[in-house]
Parts: structure tokens; sequence; C-alpha cells
């Protein structure tokens, strides 16, 4: 084998579209499970189950192999196969821009060749790499740089396929392969259909005539069904019944009820136009890419509408699809919107592309009134680069998760706030999900039930835990009549008696307990029949947790929604449990409590304060 030859094939400029983002991300990689999604997918993907409709089994049986590596834990494992993918994205625009600037003239060629266009696809990648939403889905569990990397390669596909058709070469196997892996991308997340316009209207541009090939048409879609066939994992893993199995899609109805999202609110609001406005800026170029980027963009577009128009009005009909679709049909309440912003991450990608463009027509303005000297030969190749250097300094600290483990005490300060074979209620995904790791994944305190109430409305979720709900009254209520409030009662009052019942802060705070008093137990609450003789509540169980990030440790920046609402639950139940020893007469003990709970929030300082004075306590 000659090696040599294979070393000078090799692109420099490839493997840093991919080895640089790479390290980065690896220096921020979360170093365990994080909130909201992230314990659910940690389960599925360990037990090689399913995730929430529409179940991943792409990105579940992508991260699967990266379980096996002997690094760190299994969460961490994960983290970095998502690293890995965000990566592979970066390379999807370094070719995507090397591509798109092929052909193109420059004054820049005749000083440094073929280099210039690496560099700028380089430049693009580095700039896409660095973006605020990629780089947070890139340090834990997330489907969706898998996604943009598939969608950028089958739009690499098709320009392949473009450039041979225009020469009069016929590949139809580019669109064949562009075609399975459309399917496959939808084992990565359904928005996958969006791109499938752009797609379309790269080949339609290329020759209209191409409508007419039959042949070629069926055999195409057979190959997108090949592809799609990835969600026969749903089926058979559900006749294995996995630790996660959602939706249990043991059967037709049950398979399409998890394909077709049928477990989601279907109610609408109301949208004015300040709602559309937030759902439109979901999508969002200058916060993602600066203003300096968006113009960079706008420079990229206009460039290439002289020379491949066609390739700017698919970029154009991407946005199209992507807003008419998650903006005008989906039609996010509010508080919901964020969730669609991970959506837009394949047109991110394009855009960087075009940047990558925009850098190169902007400079070529510059190079022509430079002279030809040695220095301008580093200075201006070096301009690429302070687009991505300044989105970098710029999202850096935010989206450094190395000292995240504020999900995992979390959910560990729960379990280790638990009795013996006790059962407790989770209301919110992030409480939940993180527990469901720990136990599922880390086998820890499996002698515990973690019931979701959100989910006691299904009987597919009843089915997975028969230790509580084999003979419950549960499945005799009709669909309609079940609601997670009745839900969540009737299931306490057949637990209750039997075992230690509990629920979360955020249950607490959801549900009004008539028939039952609420106990606290750090950020916990046990729960006792009304008329019982009263207990004090347990309070002492605050020296087994750990408040790593939320207590004394300023250098964990990262917050996102859940994260937040974590400490101050943290915040909330000292505060509630310095009350209560102040009323017990523990005053030291509970100014304790109270000032603890100020260092973590400092924003419910005054309410402490009128505390401690209300209760004659010197501050």
């Amino acid at each position: 084998m000659n090696h040599n030859g294979i070393l000078r094939r090799l692109d420099p400029c490839a493997i840093a579209a991919f080895v640089i983002p790479l390290f980065v991300y690896l220096l921020t990689l979360a170093p365990t499970v994080t909130f909201f999604d992230s314990g659910e997918f940690l389960t599925a993907i360990s037990s090689l189950g399913t995730a929430h409709s529409p179940g991943y089994p792409l990105f579940i049986n992508y991260a699967k192999p990266f379980t096996f590596l002997p690094l760190g834990n299994i969460a961490f494992r994960v983290n970095f196969a998502t690293a890995v993918s965000a990566g592979l994205a970066c390379f999807g625009v370094y070719l995507l821009t090397i591509q798109l600037l092929k052909g193109e003239e420059t004054p820049w060629q005749g000083r440094f060749g073929a280099l210039v266009p690496r560099l700028a696809g380089v430049a693009a990648a580095l700039t896409f790499a660095f973006t605020p939403r990629l780089w947070l889905q890139s340090n834990h569990d997330k489907p969706y740089p898998l996604l943009a990397f598939i969608c950028a390669i089958i739009f690499y596909l098709m320009l392949l396929w473009r450039e041979s058709y225009l020469e009069g070469r016929e590949r139809p196997a580019y669109v064949y392969l562009g075609a399975f892996l459309c399917g496959l991308g939808t084992g990565a997340h359904q928005i996958m259909v969006l791109m499938i316009p752009t797609y379309a209207f790269l080949i339609w541009s290329a020759d209209r005539r191409v409508i007419f090939r039959v042949r070629e048409f069926f055999i195409a879609f057979a190959f997108g069904l090949l592809g799609f066939g990835i969600h026969l994992h749903l089926v058979v893993r559900a006749l294995r019944k996995p630790i996660l199995n959602w939706g249990d899609s043991k059967n037709l109805t049950q398979f399409l009820w998890n394909i077709l999202r049928k477990g989601y609110p279907v109610d609408k609001p109301h949208r004015d136009l300040d709602l559309l406005w937030a759902q439109m800026n979901a999508f969002n170029i200058p916060h993602e890419f600066t203003v300096v980027g968006l113009v960079l963009l706008l420079f990229g577009l206009w460039a290439l509408m002289r020379t491949k128009r066609d390739l700017v009005l698919g970029y154009l009909i991407a946005l199209g699809s992507f807003l008419l679709v998650i903006v005008g049909y989906f039609n996010t309440p509010g508080e919901m919107i964020f969730l669609t912003e991970e959506f837009f991450t394949p047109l991110y990608l394009l855009s960087a592309v075009f940047i990558g463009v925009g850098l190169i027509t902007l400079i070529n303005e510059a190079v022509q009134h430079l002279p030809d000297a040695p220095a301008a030969r580093l200075f201006l190749p070096a301009l690429l680069f302070v687009l991505p250097l300044a989105v970098c300094l710029l999202n850096y600290r935010e989206n450094d998760q190395h000292k995240n483990y504020i999900a995992f005490d979390y959910a560990s300060n729960t379990l280790r706030s638990l009795p013996q074979d006790a059962v407790l209620f989770t209301w919110g995904d992030s409480g939940a999900f993180p527990l469901w790791y720990l136990q599922g994944v880390e086998r820890m305190r499996e002698d515990v039930d973690l019931p979701h109430t959100p989910h006691l409305v299904f009987d597919w979720y009843l089915d997975s835990m028969p230790r509580l709900f084999k003979n419950s009254r549960l499945y005799e209520l009709p669909m309609d009549q079940r609601t997670s409030d009745g839900t969540l009662m009737i299931a306490v009052g057949e637990q209750y008696g039997k075992r230690p019942v509990y629920v979360d802060f955020s249950t607490k705070y959801s549900i009004e307990f008539k028939d039952f008093v609420v106990h606290q137990r750090g950020i916990l609450f046990a729960l006792q029949a009304a008329g019982t003789p009263a207990a004090p509540p347990d309070l002492d169980v605050w020296p087994l947790f750990s408040l790593r990030g939320v207590l004394g440790d300023r250098d964990m920046f990262f917050r996102d929604l859940d994260t937040g609402k974590a400490i101050l639950i943290y915040a909330a139940s000292l505060m509630e449990s310095g009350e209560t020893r102040l009323r017990m007469g523990q005053r030291e003990a509970g100014a304790r409590d109270l000032e603890v709970a100020a260092s973590i929030a400092p924003e419910i300082r005054p309410r402490v304060a009128a505390l401690l004075s209300a209760n004659g306590v010197a501050q």
C-alpha cells in the first residue's frame, strides 16, 4: 500500500473543518446527563429502546456503539457521539462551500491558487460550529447535528448529480442515494421532509423534463422507503420490552400512533401579530451568526444569483418550507417556541455555506486594491477567520458545560431523599428524565418506582410498570376522561398504605392534595393522609445533597431554562425549610437555610430578609 499517495490525497482543510470543531466541543462537553430530553435519550440509547414520538431510531442506533467506548460514563459517551455528529455537520458545510465556489473566478487565484476556496470552506465550517444553536446541541445528546449532516450530504449529492447531468453524463445513483438518506434521515427527526422540496427543485431546475421519468421516480421512492425502514426499530424493540419503550409500537395501531405523534396536544393558540413575530424569531440569523454574518449571507446569495441562481432559489425554497410548516402550520404557543428553535439547524447549516461564499465575495473587493506583497499573503487569508473567531469568543462561556453536573446531582439528590421501596410521582420532563437515566442506566435505587404523571393517561405506559399498575383502576377510565390530575390521585390512592408515597416539587405545586398532608423532605414531599397525627417535616436530608454548580462553583456558567428551574427549586425548598425551622424555634438552622437559599437565588433575598426580621433574627 502506498501510504505516501494516500497522505497526498488527504485534504488538510477538510480534516480541519471536522477536527477543530470536535476539539472545541470536547473541551465544553457535558460530563453526564443534562436536563430536558437528555435522560430519556440516554435511557433509550442504552437499552436500544424508543424515545418520545417519533422515536428517533436513527439517532438511537447511531449513538449506541459509542456506549461501548472506555470513556467516562454512558452519558459522556453519548455526548461524545453527539459532538462527533456536530463535527460531521461542520464538515458538511465545508463540502458544500467548496462545491459552490467551484468554477468561481476570484482575484485570489493568482496569488494563492486552490487554497483560497478551501480556507473559505474551513471559515464557513467554523462559523457554523460556534453558533449558539449548534454548539448547544453538540455538547450533550441531541439528534439535530446528525440530521443536519445528512441534509448536507444529500444537498451535496444533488449538486454532484446536477454537475454530471449538465455535462451530459447520467449519474442516477446520486439521486437514489440521496433518496435513501432522506428516508433514513427521518429516523433522526421528521423535519427531514422539509428539505425535500429543495432537493426536488435542484433536480427539476437542471432539466424540467425529468418529471416524466416515471421509472427513475419509483426507484428513488423505493430507496427512500428503504431508508425509512429504520423505523422498524420501533416494532422490533417493542417486542423485546426495553427499559424505555415509548408508545409500545408492538402493532400497527401503536406504530402509527408513535410515528404520527398522536400523544401531543393538538389545541392551537389564537395567533396575533406578537405571537407570529415570536414564532418567526425562532429562526434568527443575527443571533446565530451576528449581524456581520447576516450581511455576509446576503452578499453570498447576491454573488451566486448571477452564476448559480438555482442554488440560491433552492436555499430560499428551504427557508420558505421551514417557515411555512414550523411557523405557519405548527402555530406553537409562546411558552413552547423555544422547542422549535432546534428544528432550524439544517437551515443554519445552509446559511453558513452562503456565508462562506459571502466572505470571499466581500474580500474579493478588497484584494483588488491591495499590493501583491508578502504581508498581503498572510493578512488576506487571516481575514476569513475573523468572523468564526468572534462567534466563538461570543458563545464559548455560555456553552461551556464541562462542569455541568446540575441535572445529575438533582436526580441523585432526589433518589437519596427517598426511603426504601418508595414510589415518587414526578411531573415535568426535566424532573423525571435524569431520574430515569440514573435508575435505568446507572442502576441507582432500583427499589424505587418513578411514575411520570403526564404519562399516566396512556395504557402503554401503565403496561410498562406492572408492579404499580397491573390491576389498576386507571385502565377502566375512558380515554376522554383521563386527566393528569385525576389519574394522579387515583394512582396515589392505590399506592398509599402499601409503600411510602412521595411527589416532587413540581407535582406539589401543580396539584391540590385535598385528602393528604404534604411533608417536606429536602426537595421532595411525602404524602400523609389527612387526619393522621401530625409529624414534623424531615429537614435533615440537606447534608446529603451535592450542590455543584448551584452553590460555590461560579465557574459553571451554563444556564438553560430547565437548569435555572432546578436552581430555583433548590432555593424555594431551602426557603420553605428555613421558614419551617423558624416556626419550630430552630432559629440558627432556619437562618442558615434561608441564607443558603438567598445565595442560590439572590432575587429572593428581600423576602429572606423580611422572614428573618419577622422572626427576630439578626442579619
